[in-house]
């Protein structure tokens, strides 16, 4: 019986012993996952090239609205951008160089924002019987056709404005002549494009401010409507400023 006893006794220890150890190494720190670490340097990847980008607009939109100040004035400033950086760089580097910058920045934003849709997609595989109408739902589809819109409005500007392929004039040492040639009311699809392009461009900014302004810590309800005024405000100007521009030559107040 002893030997019986001493034996069950065992058992039970190596049992008990056996059954521990998993519980104590299952308390050891896991390693934060690799491609969160990845989402966060993709987040500040947009950050970073959409701040660059809305920057750009909006210094394109001042020398845009020297138009106004009469067309020696427009002539002297589009020449002048490429003249920057000389005799340090040669005539017109300085615009490729910008170019070379901008195109970077639009891949990278365009990259970053397409991989976190997919990984956002991946993370939730099952579809919701009954998807709920949200903002969250209306503002995602706004920016991926508005992406599109941009996107196909940004190589027909280039085409136009910058190499002259498609422009009436295409004349580069005369840049108001083309503008006002461009947007001619005989041209009114011309304009009606750049609209909704450029609308387009201002519901991005509006859902992109917010987002970033969210981000830095306006969470609250009441930080919640400052960003949303912010937002709203800055996509306002930067769409009448442009629009501006096309509706004024349109109308006959810019010859």
């Amino acid at each position: 019986m002893k030997v019986t006893v001493l034996s069950v006794d065992r058992v039970a220890v190596d049992t008990v012993d056996t059954a521990v150890r998993p519980t104590q190494t299952s308390t050891a720190p896991k390693a934060k996952p690799k491609k969160r670490r990845s989402s966060v340097g993709l987040k500040l990847l947009m950050a970073g090239t959409g701040l660059l980008l809305v920057l750009f607009l909006f210094a394109h939109m001042a020398g845009n609205l020297k138009i106004f100040v009469g067309g020696d004035a427009f002539d002297h400033y589009a020449h002048w951008l490429r003249d920057i950086g000389t005799p340090l760089l040669p005539h017109t580097w300085y615009l490729w160089i910008q170019r070379a910058v901008l195109t970077v920045a639009v891949l990278g934003h365009i990259a970053a924002a397409v991989i976190l849709a997919r990984r956002a997609r991946l993370a939730r595989p099952v579809r919701y019987a009954h998807r709920p109408k949200v903002q969250g739902s209306y503002a995602a589809r706004t920016m991926r056709w508005g992406g599109v819109i941009i996107l196909l409005f940004v190589i027909f500007h280039i085409l136009d404005l910058t190499t002259g392929t498609v422009n009436p004039v295409g004349d580069a040492r005369h840049p108001h002549a083309n503008v006002v040639a461009d947007f001619a009311p005989s041209r009114w699809y011309v304009t009606l494009f750049y609209t909704l392009a450029i609308v387009a461009v201002g519901f991005h900014l509006r859902h992109g401010i917010f987002s970033a302004l969210r981000t830095l810590g306006q969470q609250s309800p009441r930080g919640e409507r400052r960003a949303r005024t912010i937002a709203l405000a800055l996509s306002l100007v930067l769409v009448v400023g442009y629009l501006s521009v096309p509706f004024a030559v349109t109308i006959g107040a810019i010859k």
